[in-house]
């Protein structure tokens, strides 16, 4: 990585995001933490903070966000001018302006989901500030623990990242990492050959698409997310619920079809059915009883 930047750093600047119809935090901070990647994000359970870098017409951007039951605090470690645009892509990627009342009352009529969506009424499906990072980080993810995924995912950031503010580094780009040879990710970052083709391949079609940093939604169609060799359904899946679709939906997840029974994944579709238009909640909620919290 380039040596540290020599500008000194704005004072953060506090500012309250409610969230109407509440926060499950604890819940939400354990999603966070599950899928921290080290250098570029950090997560104090103990604090109940999670920090990582907002990307804006300006550069990377600094936040951290405290979660409560009510909304966040959220620290931006930017000049004035540049906060307003962090302000919304905090709201759409913590999912705080959705209304909760029909998906409480749609996944209720379940009683698999009553008790989950009681516990916690108020947990939201997290999104992404960075498509691309969420979609290098997923292929990392594949067929691995959560915890191997993260060790992947710090690896390729102190590899190929940049250094940011507030000592977080900058997740690397989809043209830095279209550029990168195979073989050198495969022994930067760990993987088989086979994933370490699949995530130049994958960075080169989102630099095809010139996609920029802190883009949260997939220029890409599900069909070009396809065509990316080692890409399968479970990973476009996974994008469609992380970039902001509410029925967005996984069958083939592993822990999803545990939580479930043991089904098969065209089961787990079937099953489903009754949980539009909210499926992706649903699915947040059996996740976050699965794998997030005990």
């Amino acid at each position: 990585m380039a040596s540290e930047p020599r500008h000194p750093e704005a004072a953060a600047a506090p500012l309250r995001l409610e969230a109407p119809g509440g926060l499950a935090p604890a819940a939400m901070l354990a999603g966070l933490a599950a899928h921290t990647v080290p250098g570029a994000e950090r997560t104090d359970l103990a604090a109940g903070t999670h920090e990582r870098l907002v990307h804006t017409a300006g550069g990377p951007v600094a936040v951290s966000v405290r979660l409560d039951a009510d909304g966040v605090d959220l620290a931006v470690r930017a000049a004035h001018e540049v906060v307003t645009p962090v302000v919304p892509a905090v709201r759409a990627w913590l999912d705080l302006a959705t209304d909760l009342g029909p998906v409480r009352a749609a996944l209720r009529a379940d009683p698999l989901l009553r008790p989950l969506v009681d516990a916690r009424p108020a947990l939201r499906v997290t999104g992404t500030t960075d498509a691309f990072q969420t979609a290098v980080t997923t292929v990392l993810g594949q067929q691995v623990s959560l915890a191997a995924g993260r060790t992947f995912a710090g690896r390729l950031v102190a590899a190929y990242g940049e250094p940011g503010p507030h000592l977080l580094a900058q997740f690397p780009t989809a043209a830095a990492l279209a550029g990168v040879r195979a073989e050198d990710l495969q022994s930067a970052v760990g993987l088989t050959s086979s994933r370490a083709r699949t995530v130049r391949a994958l960075a080169q079609a989102f630099a095809d698409r010139s996609h920029s940093p802190g883009d949260t939604g997939l220029r890409l169609t599900r069909e070009e997310l396809l065509a990316v060799p080692g890409v399968g359904p479970w990973t476009a899946d996974y994008l469609e619920v992380r970039t902001g679709k509410p029925d967005a939906f996984a069958p083939g997840d592993l822990v999803l079809r545990r939580a479930l029974g043991g089904i098969s994944a065209a089961e787990a579709a079937r099953r489903a059915e009754a949980w539009r238009p909210f499926r992706a909640y649903a699915l947040v909620h059996l996740w976050t009883a699965t794998a997030y919290t005990r």
